[in-house]
């Protein structure tokens, strides 16, 4: 297997396991993310999900030795084109790259080793950002800073990405998994059914204006507005005072 799934309590971990091809992304791989994926959102087990590499590289991007992706449905490499409903983590060693940069951009937050390096090295090559880098990279740092990185195919490093908002965290290396694990335990500690419906709501805002954005917010919030209430009588009993928890 190329992909592996595995728990840690509430954390599922996605690894991409070619390390001898830098976790390139061939059919097989492709498959095998979107099986796992789909596994991590119908697992009641698990509240946060968070895709890393194998050895000391996230993954170059698409296999150019075998180039046997096909464009379907969900994407070239397998998930670009669908949305799990829980939280998501990228956690980045090494290159960054191509398609590996698009797999990340697809995650909710991205923590990388302080050597990390992303960059849309496919530019080299001639083959087109296909599989959301496009779409995905301009929202999380801006169009100008997307061009930059798409248009020259220059390499980024870790305290760059953290600087432009690419990265959420920077650690040193080889504590970026144990990293991300800790963000997504902490994040899988809170009551669920509003940090999914926030998430969801944030992202269904994209590209709407203000007051449509405003509307979806409601409707996602008034569907676990019983959560709040719990919440409240818990606070209300002494809990979490003083930022206890955060």
């Amino acid at each position: 297997m190329t992909v592996h799934y595995d728990r840690r309590d509430r954390v599922a971990v996605i690894t991409i396991d070619r390390p001898e091809r830098r976790n390139a992304i061939d059919d097989a791989v492709a498959t095998g993310l979107n099986r796992a994926w789909r596994r991590f959102d119908a697992d009641e087990e698990a509240d946060v999900g968070i895709l890393t590499g194998s050895g000391e590289t996230f993954c170059a991007g698409a296999d150019l030795r075998s180039f046997d992706l096909v464009d379907r449905p969900e994407g070239f490499i397998g998930i670009s084109r669908i949305r799990v409903s829980k939280p998501t983590i990228a956690a980045v060693e090494g290159y960054c790259v191509a398609g590996g940069l698009e797999l990340a951009l697809w995650c909710d937050l991205r923590v990388a080793g302080e050597s990390a390096v992303f960059g849309c090295f496919e530019r080299r090559f001639g083959v087109p950002l296909v599989d959301g880098g496009t779409q995905r990279l301009p929202i999380v740092v801006g169009l100008g800073r997307a061009l930059d990185m798409i248009l020259t195919g220059r390499a980024v490093g870790a305290q760059e990405a953290l600087d432009i908002g690419l990265a959420n965290r920077v650690c040193p290396d080889g504590e970026a998994l144990a990293t991300a694990v800790a963000i997504a335990q902490r994040v899988a500690s809170f009551p669920q059914p509003t940090v999914r419906s926030d998430r969801q709501a944030a992202l269904d805002g994209l590209g709407l204006t203000l007051d449509e954005g405003l509307a979806r917010e409601r409707e996602h919030g008034l569907t676990v507005w019983e959560t709040a209430v719990e919440g409240a009588r818990e606070f209300a009993a002494g809990a979490g005072r003083h930022g206890e928890g955060i």
